[in-house]
Protein backbone atom coordinates (compact mmCIF):
# COMPACT_ATOMS: atom_id res chain seq x y z
CA UNK A 1 0.00 0.00 0.00
CA UNK A 2 1.71 3.01 -0.99
CA UNK A 3 2.27 6.01 1.87
CA UNK A 4 0.10 8.27 0.11
CA UNK A 5 -2.75 6.17 0.90
CA UNK A 6 -1.48 5.62 4.16
CA UNK A 7 -1.64 9.35 5.35
CA UNK A 8 -5.11 9.85 3.60
CA UNK A 9 -6.63 7.06 5.60
CA UNK A 10 -5.24 8.29 8.97
CA UNK A 11 -6.29 12.21 7.99
CA UNK A 12 -9.82 10.71 7.18
CA UNK A 13 -9.74 8.84 10.85
CA UNK A 14 -7.78 10.46 12.54
CA UNK A 15 -9.84 9.86 15.79
CA UNK A 16 -9.64 6.51 15.10
CA UNK A 17 -5.95 6.13 14.64
CA UNK A 18 -5.80 8.50 17.72
CA UNK A 19 -7.29 5.84 19.77
CA UNK A 20 -5.24 3.04 18.25
CA UNK A 21 -1.91 4.72 19.60
CA UNK A 22 -3.72 5.59 23.26
CA UNK A 23 -4.42 1.61 23.42
CA UNK A 24 -0.75 0.92 22.36
CA UNK A 25 0.82 2.94 24.59
CA UNK A 26 -1.04 2.19 28.01
CA UNK A 27 -0.44 -2.14 26.69
CA UNK A 28 3.27 -0.67 26.43
CA UNK A 29 3.33 0.55 29.84
CA UNK A 30 1.22 -2.75 31.68
CA UNK A 31 3.42 -4.74 30.13
CA UNK A 32 6.29 -3.02 31.12
CA UNK A 33 5.12 -2.67 34.79
CA UNK A 34 4.69 -5.90 34.82
CA UNK A 35 8.06 -7.10 33.74
CA UNK A 36 9.28 -4.45 36.48
CA UNK A 37 7.10 -5.57 39.35
CA UNK A 38 9.08 -7.27 42.18
CA UNK A 39 6.24 -8.32 44.20
CA UNK A 40 4.23 -11.22 43.35
CA UNK A 41 0.96 -12.00 42.19
CA UNK A 42 -1.08 -14.52 43.33
CA UNK A 43 -4.93 -16.09 43.15
CA UNK A 44 -7.01 -16.73 46.28
CA UNK A 45 -6.04 -20.39 46.30
CA UNK A 46 -2.29 -19.85 46.10
CA UNK A 47 -3.11 -17.49 49.01
CA UNK A 48 -4.64 -20.24 51.35
CA UNK A 49 -1.76 -22.43 50.20
CA UNK A 50 0.91 -19.95 51.86
CA UNK A 51 -1.13 -19.71 54.99
CA UNK A 52 -0.92 -23.20 55.42
CA UNK A 53 2.31 -23.70 54.37
CA UNK A 54 4.25 -20.87 55.73
CA UNK A 55 4.15 -17.92 58.59
CA UNK A 56 2.11 -15.62 56.06
CA UNK A 57 0.98 -12.38 57.64
CA UNK A 58 -2.35 -11.17 55.45
CA UNK A 59 -2.07 -7.77 55.45
CA UNK A 60 -5.69 -6.07 54.74
CA UNK A 61 -5.09 -2.38 53.18
CA UNK A 62 -9.00 -1.54 53.33
CA UNK A 63 -10.44 1.31 55.68
CA UNK A 64 -12.02 -0.09 58.61
CA UNK A 65 -15.32 -0.15 57.53
CA UNK A 66 -15.05 -2.54 54.91
CA UNK A 67 -12.62 -4.56 56.72
CA UNK A 68 -15.88 -5.00 59.42
CA UNK A 69 -17.85 -5.76 56.77
CA UNK A 70 -15.95 -9.03 56.18
CA UNK A 71 -12.28 -9.98 56.11
CA UNK A 72 -9.75 -13.29 56.02
CA UNK A 73 -9.77 -14.18 58.99
CA UNK A 74 -6.56 -13.39 61.01
CA UNK A 75 -5.49 -10.75 58.88
CA UNK A 76 -3.97 -7.49 60.10
CA UNK A 77 -5.58 -4.48 59.43
CA UNK A 78 -3.52 -1.57 58.03
CA UNK A 79 -5.04 1.38 55.84
CA UNK A 80 -3.09 2.03 52.53
CA UNK A 81 -2.72 5.70 53.62
CA UNK A 82 -0.59 4.22 56.73
CA UNK A 83 1.10 1.34 55.11
CA UNK A 84 4.47 3.76 54.76
CA UNK A 85 4.67 5.11 58.50
CA UNK A 86 3.02 1.74 60.07
CA UNK A 87 5.54 -0.85 58.43
CA UNK A 88 7.75 -1.02 60.90
CA UNK A 89 5.22 -2.30 62.75
CA UNK A 90 5.76 -5.79 60.49
CA UNK A 91 9.31 -5.93 61.17
CA UNK A 92 9.02 -9.54 62.07
CA UNK A 93 7.47 -10.49 59.00
CA UNK A 94 11.09 -9.05 57.00
CA UNK A 95 11.84 -11.99 55.68
CA UNK A 96 8.40 -13.96 55.68
CA UNK A 97 5.30 -14.11 53.28
CA UNK A 98 3.13 -11.32 53.49
CA UNK A 99 -0.16 -11.25 51.27
CA UNK A 100 -1.82 -7.99 50.81
CA UNK A 101 -5.01 -7.36 50.02
CA UNK A 102 -7.91 -4.74 49.45
CA UNK A 103 -11.44 -4.78 48.09
CA UNK A 104 -10.43 -5.21 44.21
CA UNK A 105 -7.17 -6.01 43.61
CA UNK A 106 -6.44 -1.71 42.72
CA UNK A 107 -5.26 -0.59 46.29
CA UNK A 108 -3.20 -3.35 47.26
CA UNK A 109 -0.50 -2.89 44.73
CA UNK A 110 0.65 0.56 45.92
CA UNK A 111 1.19 -1.28 49.41
CA UNK A 112 3.57 -3.95 47.73
CA UNK A 113 5.14 -1.22 46.46
CA UNK A 114 5.79 0.50 49.48
CA UNK A 115 6.64 -2.65 51.70
CA UNK A 116 9.16 -4.00 48.60
CA UNK A 117 11.07 -0.40 48.96
CA UNK A 118 11.14 -0.80 52.80
CA UNK A 119 12.89 -4.00 52.40
CA UNK A 120 10.36 -6.81 52.76
CA UNK A 121 10.98 -9.74 50.00
CA UNK A 122 8.65 -11.96 50.23
CA UNK A 123 5.38 -9.66 49.67
CA UNK A 124 2.73 -10.98 47.48
CA UNK A 125 -0.55 -9.14 45.98
CA UNK A 126 -3.83 -10.98 46.04
CA UNK A 127 -5.12 -10.71 42.58
CA UNK A 128 -8.99 -9.56 42.84
CA UNK A 129 -8.85 -8.76 46.71
CA UNK A 130 -11.64 -9.90 48.89
CA UNK A 131 -14.04 -9.78 45.96
CA UNK A 132 -11.92 -12.60 44.23
CA UNK A 133 -11.45 -14.37 47.99
CA UNK A 134 -15.43 -14.66 48.11
CA UNK A 135 -15.84 -15.83 44.98
CA UNK A 136 -13.52 -18.54 45.53
CA UNK A 137 -15.97 -19.22 48.61
CA UNK A 138 -13.30 -19.11 51.21
CA UNK A 139 -14.00 -18.08 54.58
CA UNK A 140 -14.54 -14.56 55.69
CA UNK A 141 -15.11 -13.60 59.25
CA UNK A 142 -16.27 -9.92 61.12
CA UNK A 143 -14.48 -10.21 64.15
CA UNK A 144 -12.15 -7.57 64.71
CA UNK A 145 -8.39 -7.88 64.86
CA UNK A 146 -6.47 -4.85 64.01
Amino acid sequence: MPVDRLIEFASNHWMMISGLLIVLVLLIQDIMESAMRKYKVVSALSTVTLMNQEDTLVLDVREPDEYAKGHIDGARLMTLGRVAERAHELESHKNKPIVVVCQSGTRSPEACKILMKQGFNQVHNLAGGMMEWEEAKLPVTSKNKK
